[in-house]
């Protein structure tokens, strides 16, 4: 997989990652789980880490019979959940299922309430998904092509709804805005649905949110989508090419998905959750439900996971530094 491949290249050059000096004993992991488990979700309803958090779930319970119990904390980016678990005891019960939001607030912020290295265990990678440029037909434009040529030739002619001032898809916009030398004024939507919303409508010209939640208006013809953000094409848009393939190189960029714990998880339990979160993600059933909400399932391991919140933080924070996104 393609994505696999950049992935660990980009992984290849982080610094290693230290294992924790001290984990629960051995003894704590024995016969886990024998009670219900949270996975909390740090933020609302409906979105691809809850869709995730419920479908890993809803495997999981016959296969540990026990409760998982799916708890959605949102507020303050993710952080409101996301110390919750950073507060948990370590003994696996108590499990976090965020996404790179975490790193893009941390770009723009330049710190979170907690370290993601040192506050929590990095358990694997989940799933993607792509985001994609979307504009309304009266822009007049097909392709991100026509688009900078259009941009360039009338500098304030277009604006551009995304998910938030410092979500992932603020962060490939404003990239792509450094890359090919265009102006677009930023409109800051709180979640995605609303700019989806007024691009159809025609309040905006553009909107760059998660790929799946454009798709449906492409196949009616509602939307141009213009460009994915990932080397692959997505396959609810497959006759919609990437933005590498128009020439924007390097570009591979997405929306990730980790499972993770407090901080000092036991390796024992960390390897049992794995291994069955495995077993689920291989469901025809699950992969396919996941498909339909626009998550490509990605198994990557607590390694990659840790390697990657580390690449991804330093180009966050450079690139918000480079296009001058600050926080609200």
């Amino acid at each position: 997989m393609l994505f696999k491949n950049k992935l660990l290249a980009l992984a290849a050059t982080a610094l290693c990652v230290a294992a924790p000096a001290i984990h629960l004993t051995s003894a704590h992991a024995q016969g886990f789980p024998n009670k219900a488990v949270r996975i909390v979700v740090p933020y609302a309803t409906g979105g691809g880490s809850d869709i995730l958090a419920r479908q890993i779930g809803a495997g999981l319970q016959p296969l540990w019979g026990q409760g998982v119990v799916v708890d959605n904390k949102a507020g303050a980016s993710g952080n409101i959940g996301s110390q919750e678990v950073v507060r948990a005891p370590a003994d696996g019960y108590t499990l976090l299922l965020q996404n790179s939001t975490m790193v893009t607030n941390l770009g723009v912020n330049g710190k979170l309430p907690y370290d993601p290295d040192k506050d929590l265990t990095p358990i694997m990678l989940l799933g993607i998904t792509p985001i994609a440029l979307a504009a309304h037909p009266s822009a007049k434009v097909n392709n991100v092509r026509e688009l900078i040529a259009a941009a360039k030739a009338r500098p304030d002619a277009f604006n551009y709804g995304s998910c938030g001032i410092g979500t992932p898809q603020h962060f490939v916009m404003e990239l792509l805005k450094l890359e090919t030398g265009t102006a677009a004024a930023h409109v800051g939507y709180k979640g995605c649905a609303p700019a989806v919303t007024d691009v159809l409508g025609g309040q905006i010209q553009l909107a760059i949110v998660s790929a799946n939640l454009v798709a449906p208006y492409a196949k009616n013809g509602q939307l141009k989508v213009l460009g994915v953000s990932t080397a692959q094409r997505y396959a609810l848009l497959p006759n919609t090419p990437t933005f590498e393939e128009q020439g924007i190189k390097p570009f591979d960029f997405s929306i990730w998905y980790a499972l993770m714990g407090p901080a000092r998880m036991a390796p024992e339990v960390v390897a049992k959750i794995t291994s069955d979160v495995r077993k689920v993600l291989a469901d025809a059933r699950v992969q396919e439900n996941l498909s339909t909400a626009g998550v490509v399932p990605y198994q990557g391991t607590g390694e990659d996971l840790a390697k990657l919140i580390k690449v991804d933080a330093r180009r966050y924070t450079d690139l918000a530094k480079s296009a001058n996104i600050k926080a609200e």
